[in-house]
């Protein structure tokens, strides 16, 4: 067996997981004493990375002992050890191109110094930004992603739906009989059923829809049915307003791209089922343009935050301008406004509140890490249900991918938990310009 590896860690990754320096096994793990400065500046606020790096420091700080500095502490009885470098000349190899002033030069610097000082090990610096690793690249030095909680292939992620065709008549007679139902015998030995897939059953003559009811092993077929005035005008979207209307399952994962309904189906599965619940949230996370902080923006706190949340009032104006303003439902939705039984709020608002009783919907959840999704996701309390909207493929935040995003690994984790459904929709239902665009540009 080979020496342990010497991975540096950047900023970003303590950030991402507080837990990281836990998962690097037998190998040291080097943090650059910039690394701690930078983190010293997260350490005040209510935003995840804040917790974050309030949780590193006190982790790091119950680890350290005298000798911290020269040889290092070890991090657990089959981990590796954690130093911190202090800080050296920059090497001259990097002086002429890369300006002392950034964190990152001097994690590279820490780094190529670390090179010549340990010529027989690995030396990786590990970091969430994308530019630092070319740059390190461009040293010569080995540069990874940190993926622990990265979905393998993407391409494989659980779509919560599939097609079987050329059924036999005998089956499709029986799941439109009043049982309604059949046996998961029926089909292939090697079809692998996950609880509350779904399944669109058919036949050259005709076709139903259905879901897998894995306690007692059945496929039993499921009827359209609409949401506060919003009909369904796809098989995916009718497999969507089932999840939401079933009380047995507690978790709703919605994945699609721009257009497909997800937004909408959900909150209008929560205004049709708001008898059942104490209160109605809707909220997404903030992820500033060209990554800057809200702060700069003009106004009070309602002016920086509200173009964030106006997408959520566009999805509530679409339901409630089916109806006539004297209409009940549509003067319901005011009322409920007005007496904060429908909430929408920025995600980092609901800190520190109970969601017992809540109908939770959090929207453009590809922009949350998995440690955000795990966070909202353990403080649901009893009678509440989560559904996490998004598209993969759509990441604003600056060191998630689709791979690496909350939402993917929402989805990978939780596939074949008898309390969760996903529904990946695929065709969009905005307009013919709409899903030109989104499949050509």
């Amino acid at each position: 067996m080979g020496e342990s590896k010497l991975y540096v860690l950047d900023t970003n990754v303590i950030l991402h997981d507080s837990s990281c320096i836990y998962q690097f096994q037998e190998h040291d793990i080097v943090l650059p004493i910039s690394v701690l400065e930078e983190l010293d500046r997260f350490k005040k606020g209510n935003e995840s990375i804040n917790f974050h790096a309030r949780e590193f420091v006190r982790t790091f700080d119950s680890l350290s002992g005298d000798t911290f500095f020269e040889g290092g502490v070890r991090i657990g009885p089959t981990k590796g050890r954690i130093l911190v470098k202090l800080e050296r000349e920059f090497h001259e190899d990097l002086a002429l191109n890369f300006l002392s002033a950034t964190t990152d030069h001097h994690i590279l610097n820490c780094a190529y110094h670390l090179v010549q000082e340990f010529p027989g090990r690995d030396v990786i610096i590990v970091t969430k930004d994308v530019n630092l690793r070319m740059k390190a690249k461009s040293l010569g030095l080995r540069a990874q992603d940190y993926t622990t909680d990265h979905i393998r292939d993407i391409k494989l992620l659980y779509a919560g739906h599939r097609k079987f065709d050329n059924v036999s008549s005998e089956v499709l007679d029986q799941l439109y009989s009043p049982v309604s139902e059949v046996d998961v015998s029926v089909f292939p030995s090697s079809a692998h059923f996950s609880p509350n897939e779904y399944f669109i059953i058919r036949n050259e003559k005709r076709s139903a829809l259905a879901t897998y009811d894995a306690e007692n092993q059945k496929i039993r077929r499921i009827e359209k049915m609409s949401a506060y005035g919003i009909e369904p005008r796809n098989a995916e979207q009718t497999f969507t307003l089932h999840a939401l209307f079933n009380k047995n399952i507690q978790l709703v994962s919605i994945s699609g791209k721009a257009g497909t309904g997800k937004t909408l189906l959900a909150l209008a599965a929560a205004l049709e089922n708001r008898q059942h619940y104490r209160q109605i949230y809707m909220a997404r996370p903030i992820v500033p343009l060209s990554n800057r902080d809200i702060g700069y923006l003009p106004g009070d706190v309602h002016s920086k935050i509200d173009p964030y949340m106006q997408p959520l009032y566009d999805n509530l104006g679409v339901i409630k301008n089916q109806f006539p303003e004297t209409d009940k439902k549509h003067k319901m939705i005011k009322e409920m406004l007005d007496l904060n039984k429908l909430v929408i709020t920025p995600l980092t608002y609901i800190r520190g509140r109970s969601l017992v009783d809540v109908f939770f919907i959090v929207d453009e959840s590809q922009n949350l890490t998995p440690h955000e999704i795990k966070t909202i996701i353990t403080r649901a309390g009893d009678d509440t249900k989560m559904v996490f909207t998004g598209d993969v493929f759509q990441i604003d935040h600056p060191y998630l991918n689709s791979h690496s995003n909350g939402l993917s690994y929402l989805i990978g984790k939780m596939q074949g938990q008898a309390i969760f459904a996903h529904i990946n929709l695929e065709k969009g239902v905005r307009s013919t310009l709409a899903e030109l665009a989104s499949n050509l540009l």
